[in-house]
């Protein structure tokens, strides 16, 4: 039976007899009261019935938005969008790295090969570059006949005969690097008084040299070239070659056309030049 007792009024058994507070950290190992929860029912029918979660209470959507899935405007095949660029970029490094893979090395060899195609000339105090290749065929048009009289007297070769042929597509550009040789060569080779031995026999018309190309080769001689010529002999004269120097003799001086020989055969040459170191090709001398 419980002891009633006055409010704000305690006795000293009934204080004694007070159980103390529970400690949440209960050190002697006991294990506290578990207090039992009970949930609300839910009801997670998938009908729309009162009280389901799709019921139209809880789906509660603005009138404004009706969507009709028909009308949408899918992108299609034609449409989609494909990234190229790591692609791009992934040809363009292979094609770079190809390139320089194709790159062959250039070898002290082949800079020495150059060196020897191309050559460095000054013609009237200008450097000019003279394309070996492309007039290795024809470098015999000018060659050493030799001396004549007392001293270094030299005798100069020209045979039209291995002049190129007009109808080649570069023929300028052949023309223009010979044009460059034959003066570079006629400087080298002349130290003192000097003639030039023209041949122009065997020449058909397409091979012979025009007009500019003589009247440029005249005009990019030296002065020193021009005053130690002693004479221009042309050996087997045609009407073609002979119209050609009445042509060009108001450009050239009186003096210059004052040593212009005309020779008809090669023993009237003979009698002439020495013929020791003159070398004749065998088309002229047929």
């Amino acid at each position: 039976m419980d002891t009633p007792f006055a409010e704000g009024v305690l006795s000293p058994s009934s204080a004694e007899m007070r159980p103390e507070p529970p400690n949440s950290l209960d050190l002697n190992g006991s294990h506290p009261r578990r207090i039992k929860l009970t949930a609300p029912n839910i009801n997670l029918s998938l009908d729309q019935s009162d009280g389901s979660v799709l019921s139209d209470d809880n789906l509660d959507t603005p009138d404004e938005i009706d969507i009709n899935v028909d009308d949408l405007d899918t992108p299609d095949e034609a449409d989609s969008f494909e990234y190229t660029g790591q692609e791009e970029q992934t040809a363009t490094k292979d094609a770079s790295q190809e390139e320089s893979e194709s790159i062959p090395e250039y070898t002290a060899e082949e800079e020495r090969e150059d060196n020897r195609l191309w050559r460095t000339v000054v013609i009237g105090e200008q450097e000019q570059r003279i394309d070996m290749k492309v007039i290795e065929p024809y470098r015999r048009v000018i060659s050493h006949g030799g001396y004549y009289g007392d001293g270094l007297n030299a005798i100069i070769v020209f045979a039209a005969c291995f002049l190129p042929d007009s109808s080649r597509t570069d023929y300028n550009y052949v023309m223009e690097n010979l044009f460059l040789y034959v003066i570079s060569t006629l400087e080298l080779m002349v130290a003192e008084d000097y003639m030039i031995v023209y041949l122009n026999g065997a020449t058909p018309r397409r091979r012979m040299p025009g007009l500019g190309w003589m009247k440029k080769c005249y005009q990019m001689i030296d002065r020193r070239l021009r005053k130690n010529l002693k004479s221009f002999i042309i050996v087997h004269p045609s009407w073609f070659i002979r119209t050609i120097l009445a042509v060009t003799r108001p450009f050239i001086s009186s003096k210059f056309s004052s040593k212009i020989q005309y020779v008809n055969t090669l023993a009237e040459l003979r009698e002439m030049i020495p013929m020791e170191y003159v070398h004749i090709p065998d088309s002229i001398v047929k």
